[in-house]
Parts: structure tokens; C-alpha cells; sequence
């Protein structure tokens, strides 16, 4: 099933979500969320996750996208680690981020009330056309680039430019764990890393690679993404009709399940689908 010198990977969702969705222990969450969004270990005093279980309707889902919903000291942070291509990412992100900001308006509250709602994505492809791993956000004019609102901030980190990763900052230990792939790269990580969460993480991708029900988990969890992406990567190649409808109904059946998650009710998925 796993080479000898192999892993559980921690960029795949459901790993990810064992890591830094543990309750238990979110010094390692809270670290991780430093370096993404480069501020102090110290400023973060308190974080609340709200979808950290994994039931089995989501391990038997056939999509690659994992999302931990979070509130941090008064932010709102959604963290989503995307392994296989998706078209329209940024719009469905940009969509995501207002139905998070908006849904915290409370009836009779004023807009002054609405948080602080980041994003940060981390995306196994590419997305952007440049060199920079790491991409953000903000909404500003733009001839003078005054901010129009803090309130707004979205984070993309794409795990194929880890090549351009030079600025010893760090995202970068932490975005290097979570493509590692082999216990050749724990170990070369573990090396040169200064930070002690990222020591913890490499640990517990250990104890979880020795447990074989995880390794099962995980084993499957990969063939279920490999199958989707040669289903999409087949269409967009032969992108004879059949394959193109293949590829929108699973896209729709994606979009129509997503929304029911977030709480839309049927005639809003009916207004955007035509179902």
C-alpha cells in the first residue's frame, strides 16, 4: 500500500484535518497561524474551531477540498487546503469569503459589527502566473492603494513553487511539511527548522504514518482524489461533449452539495443552478 520510506501525507485532507483540527492540542494550530498570516504567537489567545469532526459522509466524499472554519481572537479564519485543480477557484473563494463575512450580520446589529474574515488557501497547483509561493489580497483604490477595509483579506499559497521558498520565513517550514511526501523529507525538514510546532507536527505524522487504520484512511482517501482528477483531466482532454457534461454535472452536484452545507436553502440553490 505505502513504500517503506513513505508517509501519510499532510496535505491531504483527511490528515490535515487530524493535525491541526485536534482539539486537544492547538499550540501546533496556533503556530501554524502565525506564520501563515505573520503576526505574533502571542497576539493569538484564543481559538475556536467549528468543524473539526470527520463523520463518514465527508471521508466517502469524492472532492478534494477540506476547510477548517476558525475563530481566532475575534477573526474570522478559514483555512481550505485544495489538492486537485479546480476552474473558477478564485471566484468560488471570493464567494466563500463574502457568505462567511456576511453570515456573522446578526438582525439588528450595524455593518460597523461585521469582523475581520481572512482566508488562506493552500493550493497543490498552480494558480497565478508568477514566481511568488505566496499571494494576498486586499481591497484598496488603486492609484493611491489606500485599504478600503481591513476586514477583507484573502491568502493563496501554492505548494508547486516550492522552489522560490528563499526567505527563510517561517510559512515556508510550514508549507514544506505539508507537500513532504517521504520520511526523507520529515527528516531534512526536522534539520533545519527552528520551530518547535513544526517538530511536534513531524512527530505526529509519525505516530500517525505507524498506525495502519490511518494509513487504510488515507490510502483510499488518495485513490478517491486520483479518480477525480483523471475523471476532470479526461475531459478537458478529449473535450468531446460527453466529457464536458461529465465534467460540469460533477462541478454542479459539487457547487449544489457545498451550498447546502453552508445553510442556503433550496430556492437560492435553485436561483443559482436552475435546479
Amino acid at each position: 500500500m505505502y513504500r517503506d520510506n513513505s508517509i501519510v501525507k499532510l496535505k491531504l485532507d483527511v490528515i490535515f484535518k487530524r493535525v491541526f483540527g485536534d482539539e486537544n492540542d492547538k499550540d501546533i494550530l496556533a503556530a501554524f497561524l502565525s506564520a501563515m498570516l505573520e503576526i505574533s504567537r502571542e497576539s493569538i489567545r484564543k481559538i475556536e474551531i467549528n468543524n473539526v469532526e470527520l463523520t463518514p459522509s465527508y471521508l466517502d466524499r469524492k472532492f478534494s477540498r477540506l476547510d477548517l472554519r476558525l475563530d481566532v481572537d475575534g477573526r474570522i479564519v478559514n483555512v481550505e487546503m485544495q489538492v486537485n485543480y479546480e476552474p473558477d477557484f478564485q471566484e468560488r473563494t471570493l464567494f466563500y469569503w463574502s457568505k462567511l463575512f456576511s453570515d456573522e450580520l446578526k438582525a439588528g446589529e450595524e455593518y460597523g459589527e461585521l469582523r475581520r474574515t481572512v482566508c488562506i488557501n493552500i493550493v497543490n497547483f498552480n494558480l497565478f502566473d508568477c514566481e511568488d509561493y505566496h499571494s494576498h489580497f486586499k481591497v484598496m483604490e488603486c492609484d493611491r492603494h489606500e485599504v478600503l477595509s481591513d476586514k477583507f483579506a484573502i491568502h493563496f499559497f501554492e505548494l508547486r513553487k516550492k522552489n522560490n521558498m528563499h526567505r527563510n520565513a517561517p510559512m515556508e517550514d510550514w508549507l514544506r511539511l505539508i507537500d513532504a511526501e517521504t520520511e526523507d523529507d520529515l527528516m531534512e525538514i526536522q534539520r533545519t527548522t527552528q520551530i518547535p510546532e513544526v517538530r511536534k507536527t513531524i512527530v505526529k505524522l509519525r505516530h500517525l504514518s505507524a498506525d495502519e487504520q490511518v494509513r487504510q484512511q488515507a490510502f483510499m482517501r488518495e485513490i478517491m482524489l486520483h479518480d477525480e482528477a483523471t475523471a476532470l483531466g479526461h475531459a478537458r482532454r478529449e473535450g468531446i461533449a460527453e466529457g464536458r457534461a461529465e465534467g460540469r454535472a460533477e462541478v454542479k452536484a459539487e457547487g449544489i452539495e457545498r451550498m447546502r452545507e453552508l445553510g442556503f436553502d433550496e430556492e437560492q440553490i435553485k436561483a443559482v443552478f436552475g435546479e
